[in-house]
């Protein structure tokens, strides 16, 4: 099966490393015009240059962790721009545990993981409607189904945008925009490496038993590749996923338990 998504324009968060990265080139291989998200611009203008057709894509420089400054960013973006396919991505949260978050932690988390996301995807949708075609792809994590201890705001404001993503696609249906949440497990991205680094502090071990720990409880026996996590936004954003709608989708190795 091929995937063709040219004539197709995608809009990518956190898009200038790990997975968002992975989703961006994917994107890009199958023929999409890509704009990226992220903040470090440097890293942007490279990765555009890289990407195959380089002239077909851009970059938008932003920070998700400061609202009201996105929010002006991605009005004046979609102003002017048509979006086709939106993968909802931000960095995550500070890690931590339930006793360990105040209010003001919990509004942060808030701001950076639900209300970009909504807002960002009300800009979208009228001219999704229009057209009678779009793709809403949110990504969060295994951590909706089974809560991780130490990441209790992702825990907490992912749930709600699995919650939220369903409720859209019913909204949405029938006006051939589906809509679709990824639950994400263990990826060898810059991310993981970093939560590793806390816990091997917490935990007084070594960062290598730290992963060997974490792949020991994936079934594949082994970390994730954005590449692979690409695969299946691009399958999700082509015609052939036009079925596929309201759907939790876990990309995890088998490592959730549940069902």
């Amino acid at each position: 099966m091929k995937i063709d998504l040219s004539g197709k324009k995608a809009l990518v968060g956190g898009s200038s490393k790990g997975i968002g990265l992975g989703i961006a080139k994917q994107l890009a291989e199958s023929g999409a015009s890509v704009c990226l998200m992220a903040r470090n611009e440097s890293r942007l203008k490279q990765i555009v240059d890289q990407l195959p057709n380089s002239s077909n894509h851009s970059y938008l420089v932003v920070d998700f962790s400061k609202f009201e400054e996105y929010k002006i960013k991605i009005e004046e973006y979609t102003k002017d721009n048509q979006v086709d396919i939106l993968v909802n991505n931000t960095q995550g949260p500070p890690a931590g545990n339930s006793l360990s978050k105040n209010i003001d932690s919990y509004q942060e988390a808030f701001d950076l993981l639900f209300k970009s996301v909504v807002h960002t995807t009300s800009l979208v949708i009228p001219n999704m409607q229009k057209n009678k075609w779009g793709r809403i792809i949110n990504v969060t994590s295994v951590s909706v189904k089974e809560p991780l201890n130490y990441l209790v705001l992702s825990n907490s404001i992912r749930s709600a945008v699995v919650a939220w993503g369903k409720s859209l696609s019913v909204d949405l249906g029938s006006d051939g925009i589906t809509v679709n949440s990824i639950l994400t497990g263990y990826f060898d991205t810059e991310r993981i490496k970093e939560l590793n680094k806390e816990k091997s502090k917490s935990l007084n071990i070594s960062e290598k038993e730290v992963l060997n720990k974490m792949k020991s409880l994936v079934p594949a026996s082994r970390l994730g590749q954005p590449k692979e996590y690409g695969y299946l936004i691009s399958f999700l954003s082509s015609d052939n996923a036009s079925y596929i709608n309201g759907a939790s989708i876990p990309i995890d190795g088998g490592l959730l338990k549940s069902y």
